[in-house]
């Protein structure tokens, strides 16, 4: 099994900048690959982004495309999402994911059912 972490959400005023972390515990030599979901009240949870764990082969949605980036560090085997320019409708709780199988296809890494393991969430609002 493995558990995800999130942290670093937070309240910031459009234009501004958060970093989201990510830290797995567990059997973590069994991830292959991890993504960033976001779900806003009422909505659905959708894709933002995704890629390999050793932090290549990246995958934005077109929303957060130029605003948001991946990072990893590998010490501490944690991903980072880094948001910039965020606006008010970036407002929802964040989701990391992380998956054991090593499909890497764009419709696999940006479907909710494409991972095997979930974080808590961690609020990200961003105000006008």
């Amino acid at each position: 099994q493995v558990q995800l972490e999130e942290s670093g959400g937070g309240l910031v005023q459009a234009g501004g900048s958060l970093r989201l972390s990510c830290a797995p515990s567990g059997r973590t030599s069994s991830i292959y690959a991890g993504g960033w979901f976001r779900q806003a009240p009422g909505k659905e949870r959708e894709f933002v982004a995704a890629g390999r764990w050793s932090g290549d082969l990246t995958y934005f949605a077109d929303s957060v495309k130029g605003r948001f980036a991946i990072s990893r560090d590998n010490a501490k085997n944690t991903v980072y999402l880094q948001m910039n320019s965020l606006k008010p409708e970036d407002t929802a709780v964040y989701y990391c994911a992380a998956k054991s199988n090593q499909e890497l296809s764009l419709r696999s890494l940006s479907s909710v059912t494409g991972y095997d393991y979930w974080g808590q969430g961690t609020q990200v609002t961003v105000s006008s």
